[in-house]
């Protein structure tokens, strides 16, 4: 397992399901990735300590998207203890920090300064060989993260430093800068150089997206739109659509040849610096060697619903490398597990299913009275954390069982839910259309057959209403009532 979130968050929440387990650290750091990245210092996911709910509780849980998720209340919301309040953003040494601070309160046994180096299989076994010795284990967890600097094939980009290798911002001034990608990584090194570069041009072949007009996490997040804006009021930065067709370096300069995506028209760009803001994928070592399947631009894991390699059963992936298990992407969104606030979650959920899978150890499935099946669900629907960070992909399930009567079988992926139907259940979640309307949706399943109960909206989000608990009513009668 790697020690970044992903990795500490399984660990944590194995040990606390009494399953034994190791932790091999991919880095001499609990923060892994925070230790360098994002380059400009301030992340993009926040933590607002002044909330509608108390701090520590699972309903502030959706305000604070940067701390992991305990079981003991004093070790919840970290984050708030460590930030200085210049920003609801915390800084990235500030990230490091909380990561660290969790490890140590909560006892996460990390191995650090020990790099996995190669894998193989013993017989019914897992061997990880690693700089400090072979680990054995049954169960392998691969939270490595996606943080290898990955560049597409373009003629002369090998000449070219990646995002993880951009200068100190100053080293730019008076420079022309050319930046490869309109993602965020792309837009944030445009912000944090607009003070310093004399022209700035980002290219793609495909449309930048803005997370405004998306209306969802998807695209360049708020905090970047700068560079766009002064790309519209034509303030010295390009923003062109276009493909990068080959680099040249000559005499101190580079000569990029571009093709417009609109026109079978060529543009040449000569520039002082250019940047490959291109993305990152998972160093995942030996693992395809061992037919662990890739997918994507990116090459990441191939992935079941409950992040498990679609073609070598038992090996599990976690952290940030779930995004390339998308769920349903139900109004074209896709999960929000490249981020801390969605991947932590799924984290827990991972461990539980290794642990009842893999080792017998059952999680708990309290039972819920027919009295307050109603006010449970939509109380879920209204503060769920769960279900606010991973919408359409994550969901609150309750099952009838023949001897016990209305259970609460958990936080489940909404896919492995509908792709596995059964008995009769009634999953809760949140969904996002392409207005920006935010609504429950219960997924019933009666006797194998599924079907889908989108509720109402609500201007305020409080989805506690005598309309939402009528339309409640007539999805689950006949299923748990």
């Amino acid at each position: 397992m790697g020690s970044g979130p992903g990795g500490l968050q399984i660990s944590y929440s194995l040990s606390r399901l009494g399953v034994r387990h190791a932790v091999i650290s991919a880095d001499d750091s609990a923060g892994g990735m925070f230790r360098r990245w994002p380059f400009f210092q301030r992340l993009l996911s926040w933590t607002k300590p002044y909330a509608p709910f108390e701090r520590g509780t699972r309903e502030y849980e959706r305000y604070d998207w940067n701390s992991l998720l305990p079981i003991e209340r004093e070790h919840a919301a970290l984050m708030t203890t460590i930030m200085d309040g210049s920003s609801y953003y915390p800084s990235r040494p500030e990230m490091e920090r909380n990561l660290a601070t969790f490890a140590e309160r909560t006892g996460v046994a990390v191995r650090f300064g020990c790099r996995w180096t190669a894998t193989r299989r013993d017989g019914d076994r897992w061997v990880l060989e690693t700089t400090d010795g072979e680990f054995r284990c049954q169960v392998p967890v691969f939270a490595v993260g996606v943080s290898q600097p990955w560049r597409p094939q373009i003629p002369g980009i090998e000449d070219v430093p990646h995002y993880a290798d951009t200068r100190p911002a100053e080293t730019y001034a008076g420079r022309r800068v050319f930046i490869i990608g309109k993602e965020n990584s792309g837009f944030e090194l445009a912000t944090g150089l607009l003070q310093w570069a004399k022209q700035i041009v980002l290219a793609s072949p495909s449309p930048a997206k803005l997370s405004i007009n998306t209306r969802s996490l998807v695209g360049v997040r708020a905090r970047y739109v700068q560079p766009y804006e002064d790309h519209v009021l034509a303030g010295g930065v390009i923003v062109l659509d276009a493909s990068i067709e080959r680099i040249e370096r000559r005499e101190g300069h580079f000569h990029v040849h571009t093709r417009k995506a609109d026109a079978a028209s060529d543009l040449v760009f000569e520039v002082d610096d250019v940047i490959a803001a291109t993305g990152f994928t998972s160093p995942i070592q030996d693992l395809p060697n061992l037919g662990v399947a890739t997918v994507g631009r990116n090459k990441l894991p191939a992935q079941t619903p409950f992040w498990e390699s679609s073609t070598v059963p038992g090996v599990y992936f976690g952290g940030t490398i779930h995004q390339a298990s998308p769920g349903l992407r139900k109004h074209g969104i896709p999960s929000n597990s490249g981020g801390v606030n969605g991947h932590r979650y799924n984290g827990r959920i991972l461990a539980r299913h290794i642990a009842a899978k893999h080792f017998e150890v059952s999680p708990e499935r309290p039972v819920i009275s027919r009295a307050e099946l109603v006010s449970f669900l939509l109380t879920e629907a209204t503060n769920a954390p769960e279900l606010w960070h991973q919408k359409a992909y994550l969901a609150r399930v309750i099952v009838r069982d023949d001897k016990r009567g209305i259970v609460d079988d958990g936080v489940q992926p909404l896919q492995h839910v509908l792709d596995t139907g059964g008995a009769n259940s009634v999953a809760i979640t949140l969904e996002e259309n392409a207005a920006g309307e935010i609504y429950p949706v219960l997924y019933t399943c009666r006797d194998g057959a599924t079907s889908e109960h989108p509720l109402p909206t609500n201007a305020l989000h409080d989805f506690r209403t005598s309309e939402h608990e009528k339309a409640v009513i007539a999805a689950v009668e006949g299923v748990l009532l």
